[in-house]
Parts: C-alpha cells; structure tokens; sequence
C-alpha cells in the first residue's frame, strides 16, 4: 500500500465536502460545469483520496510545492492545472509538468511556454489571465491585450488556447464581483468571433462560485470548500 493511500483514512471530511459541492452544482444547473481543486499546501495523501472519489483536475500555485505531488501521483494520471503567478523563468517546468497554464498574461510568457514546451507532450493548454478590475499589482492582462495574445497563442503550436480566466477583486459585496464576472462573460464571447473554438471560462471560487455560474462559467477553482481552511 503506498503511502498517499494509506493515509485516506486522515481526512474524513474529503468525501463529504466533494460530496456536497457535486450536489450545490447540480442544484445550480452547473452539471457541465467543471470542477478544478485547488490543492496547494494540500498533501498527496489528500489529493490522492480526491482522485479516488473521481475528482481528475487539480490546480496548484506554487510550482516547488507542486513537482513534488506530480510526480508521486504520476500513475494516476491527473490534469495538472498552473493557477499562480507565472515568472519567465519557471515557463519551462511549467510547460515540462502541467497540462494547463491558467495564468498567461503577457506575450513574454507565451513565447517562453510556445518555446519549451515539447510536442511530443502535446499542445499545453491555455488561459488568457485578465485583470477584469484593473487592480494594481495584481496579474492579468488589461482586456484591450487579450485579442494579441490570444492570436499569440493560438498560432503557437505547442500551445492551445482554451479561453480566458479571472480573479476579480475580492470585495464583500458580491455585486462587485459579479459585475467582474459579466465583464469578463463579455470578453470571453467577443473573444470567439475570432476563435470559436474556445471553451473554457475559468471564473468563480469558494465563495463565489454560485455567482460566477450564473454569469457564465465554465470551471470552478475550489480549495477551501473543498479541502478546508489552509494551514497558515
């Protein structure tokens, strides 16, 4: 029995909370909705009991936290998710170990992933990052640039582009962020005049989900509701 198994008996709670955040889907009419678990400073062991109850797709953020986990559950068979703050000089782990890159935001960062990812892997799937509020210091895109790095990506072929992602400002008022939210609904369908092939709306988390599935979303990125309150 390896480790990461033996050790699913240390959260109980998993099965339950994975549980009920299936069945608040269903009741939202969000059954083609995606669910990504974000598994930072989450264990292998936990992941692994996710992956046994059918969850396929984790997010992580920090990529020395990450390839540790990749490669431990390497036999599963997971989609491995980049959510986090992308440098240039962590592109080539990114593109080598994930299967999505969530947060690409400047055209730097799509020549560098376009370049080192291997075709052999196949292409490395792509969200646009932007920044619906215009929050300073925060990543993403002004939306006036997703239409050039879109066109950057899609010609790219090691990478595919798969649609756009946001993190709108985290405000009390949940009016706030589904203003965001509509912003980027809007960009996102404006986005497929030009390429119609793009899926995915990557919006919406623990405690806005319901919110952002009302505006449109197609994936759902959920660590606390799922896995419980981090560690500080």
């Amino acid at each position: 029995m390896t480790s990461h198994t033996a050790k699913h008996s240390e959260h109980p709670d998993l099965a339950q909370r994975y549980a009920a955040i299936r069945q608040r889907l269903h009741e939202l009419g969000g059954d083609g909705v995606r669910l990504l678990a974000v598994s930072k400073k989450k264990s292998a062991a936990e992941i692994a009991q996710l992956a046994d109850l059918g969850q396929r797709a984790f997010g992580e953020n920090y990529l020395q936290e990450a390839l540790p986990k990749i490669v431990e559950l390497g036999e599963r068979k997971l989609e491995w998710h980049f959510i986090g703050r992308l440098q240039s000089n962590k592109c080539a782990e990114v593109a080598a170990h994930f299967d999505w890159c969530q947060s690409v935001d400047r055209m730097r960062l799509v020549n560098a992933l376009a370049s080192r990812r291997d075709p052999a892997q196949g292409p490395l799937q792509v969200l646009l990052q932007v920044n619906v509020d215009g929050e300073q210091g925060k990543g993403g895109a002004v939306p006036s640039e997703v239409v050039d790095l879109a066109g950057a990506v899609a010609a790219a072929p090691t990478l595919r582009l798969r649609g756009l992602m946001a993190i709108p400002e985290p405000s009390p008022d949940l009016r706030v962020r589904e203003a965001a939210f509509a912003r980027l609904a809007a960009l996102f369908a404006d986005l497929r005049s030009d390429h119609p092939q793009i899926d995915t709306l990557s919006m919406g988390m623990s405690d806005d989900y319901p919110t952002a599935i009302a505006q449109g979303s197609t994936m759902i990125r959920i660590g606390t509701a799922l896995f419980g309150p981090r560690a500080r």
